[in-house]
């Protein structure tokens, strides 16, 4: 019998560089209240979001996946060339086929990479960062482009008193490549696909094509179903993620949730028993929930204003439809 031979890459895989793009139109609550019967302190109170950006026709899931990949690679300090995989978490690319992953590896000048999307909802970056991590490990590639990127605003129901606040649009971006040292930790993820119903999208694709209703398929929600569930289950997986590292509550520089709402992120850190000296990342206020973009968006935003440094210790975890999650500490590039 033959024997297939081995590969080996490098020992480890850290986060070498992270880079974002927010939509230039900044959206705030006063135009959602145009649509739908709230007020901004209602919206503020539930959600602690104060105003979203929303991308124009110019400002695709392609071209907001380029602008964060170059600062990404610029940040990390390669060429794209030097890029073996691109991976793209997306639930708003409308295009079953081809995955968007290869035009944006196309134009960022990556050659010939392995290319492809992924969907996770709001847990993608996480599924995609630990994918990157086991090819680098593996050997299959040197290093790999991971984005996150949602126009959530094209799946919003303006009229929707409970979901018409909570999304917006862009993309973020990291670079992972070969370590000597462990910079990402063991991943805790799974799925509970009997609350599949949770969150969803409203009309499935063939039965938009079939019956062409008047709305334009959305996204909704149960929302004390999703809040039970991110506060009580996800503070379980986050901490499960931290025993599976080594790491203890008070050795945590920096949390980086999944950015659905404040009130999930602030409860999360209360069952968590998180020290006040970790510094708690809370880009939804002026983001909103831009799912499977909400971590490395945050994640450029407190590196960016210097709230967090390289070198630091995050915990990082996201949750959505499926429902999904994803959990690892890393070091911040």
């Amino acid at each position: 019998m033959s024997k297939i031979k081995p590969s080996q890459g490098a020992p480890y895989a850290r986060i070498m560089g992270v880079g974002g793009y927010r939509p230039t139109r900044v959206v705030p609550n006063e135009v959602i209240l145009e649509t739908i019967d709230s007020s901004d302190e209602w919206i503020r109170s539930r959600s602690g979001i104060a105003t979203r950006h929303w991308a124009s026709d110019e400002e695709t899931v392609a071209a907001m996946s380029v602008e964060a990949s170059g600062k990404a690679i610029a940040d990390a300090g390669i060429t794209p060339s030097q890029i073996g995989a691109v991976i793209v978490s997306t639930v708003s690319h409308f295009k079953q086929t081809p995955a968007i992953a290869t035009e944006i590896a196309h134009k960022i000048g990556a050659g010939k990479p392995a290319a492809f999307d992924i969907s996770a909802g709001c847990a993608g970056f996480g599924y995609g960062l630990t994918l990157a991590k086991g090819m680098i490990v593996e050997g299959s590639a040197q290093y790999v482009l991971v984005i996150g990127v949602e126009r959530l605003s094209d799946l919003t129901d303006l009229n929707d008193r409970a979901t018409a606040f909570l999304f917006g649009d862009g993309a973020g971006a990291v670079i992972v490549g070969p370590s000597k040292v462990p910079a990402i930790g063991p991943t805790v993820w799974g799925s509970e696909g009997d609350k599949s119903e949770t969150i969803k999208q409203t009309v499935a694709w063939d039965t938009f094509h079939a019956e062409r209703p008047e709305k334009f398929p959305a996204i909704t929600q149960e929302g004390q179903a999703v809040f039970r569930w991110a506060v009580f289950e996800m503070a379980k997986v986050a901490q499960q993620a931290l025993d599976a590292a080594g790491i203890a509550p008070e050795d945590l520089d920096v949390f980086i949730p999944h950015q659905a709402n404040m009130r999930i992120i602030d409860s999360m850190v209360k069952t968590l028993k998180l020290p006040e000296h970790v510094t708690v990342a809370r880009d939804v206020e002026t983001t909103g929930n831009t799912s499977a973009a909400s971590i490395p968006l945050a994640m450029e935003r407190l590196l960016a204003t210097g709230q967090a440094k390289s070198g630091d210790t995050a915990l990082v975890i996201g949750f959505g439809a499926g429902l999904v999650y994803a959990a690892t500490v890393v070091t911040l590039p």
